[in-house]
């Protein structure tokens, strides 16, 4: 759910106001029209029908009105997307990177998280791209949406005039995980951002006794496909997999493996080398995205997964 909705005047909600004003307009317009013709042209007030002949300035009329109403839409909503796709010059920078199924934020200092944390009344900017298929981020608090694209930067910005937790989504069907692919935007006071911004990446796991491991699990997105509790989500559970026996599909043929450091690191660079049995070959593959300390930390997070 939404939770504090933030009041915004946005160019979005003016346009919709708009054509929602005229659309009320048009219909009681027409609805009077219809009853006035209904009742003056009955068949008992003229029982014999005669010709009406034609009425240019009605004509002109029904031709004009149109037309400006068309173009004032037009203006509208060229003014509203002028405004979404020119931040300011101190909007702050945020990288967006969209996978199955999750989110990745990226800011100024290198530092990660899953959710989008931003100060109040600071603009902000996504820059946004796809690790592997489309996606479509998309903030219906701040009534903003923009493609993800895989080999390309998208960019939008909006305003947080409000603190409060806000939907994040993706809005294009993007596999079979697409609508847990869910997250939230975090508006946080500017003192308590920079606390966060400047604190260690992982001071906040090791406060509450758990390993880097264990952050990099959320905020890398793993958790989007794989439980830690035992129960099957689109890829297989983790809970106890370091030294377990399991089928898996290599090359068209089934064998048995033991599940230890060396699959764990190939499952992690090249996922669909062994795929386990009964689990489709959908994970991509996080070479490049994963640096070799965090693959360390990932596999040792795995081996307490008792």
């Amino acid at each position: 759910m939404v939770t504090g909705w933030p009041h915004l005047s946005n160019p979005a909600d003016e346009t919709f106001v708009f054509i929602l004003g005229v659309s009320v307009a048009l219909l009681a317009l027409t609805t009077g029209t219809m009853l006035y013709f209904v009742f003056r042209f009955s068949r008992k007030r003229h029982p014999q029908a005669e010709e009406v002949p034609e009425n240019l300035t009605l004509e002109i009329i029904w031709t004009v009105l149109p037309t400006l109403l068309v173009l004032a839409i037009f203006f509208m909503g060229w003014k509203g997307f002028v405004y979404m796709r020119t931040a300011p010059p101190d909007a702050m920078l945020v990288k967006v990177t969209a996978q199955q199924w999750s989110w990745l934020f990226t800011y100024g200092n290198g530092k990660e998280s899953s959710t989008l944390k931003v100060p109040v009344r600071k603009p902000v900017k996504l820059l946004i791209t796809s690790a592997d298929v489309l996606h479509s981020l998309y903030i219906p608090a701040y009534r903003i949406k923009e493609d993800a694209v895989p080999g390309r930067e998208t960019h939008l910005w909006f305003l947080p005039d409000e603190t409060g937790s806000y939907d994040l989504f993706c809005t294009e069907y993007c596999g079979v995980s697409h609508s847990a692919m869910t997250t939230k935007v975090e508006v946080m006071e500017q003192k308590d951002y920079d606390a966060w911004y400047n604190a260690a990446p992982a001071a906040a796991s090791q406060k509450a006794g758990q390993p880097k491991g264990a952050e990099l699990f959320q905020v890398k997105g793993c958790i989007a496909c794989h439980s830690i509790d035992g129960s099957p989500k689109v890829g297989p559970t983790l809970k106890a997999i370091y030294g377990h026996s399991m089928t898996v599909v290599t090359a068209g043929k089934e064998r048995q493996v033991i599940a230890d450091e060396t699959y764990l690191r190939t499952s992690l660079l090249d996922p669909n080398a062994d795929v386990v049995k009964g689990f489709p070959a959908i994970m991509p593959s996080q070479k490049g995205v994963l640096k070799d300390e965090e693959i360390e930390a990932l596999i040792e997070y795995l081996k307490t997964l008792r």
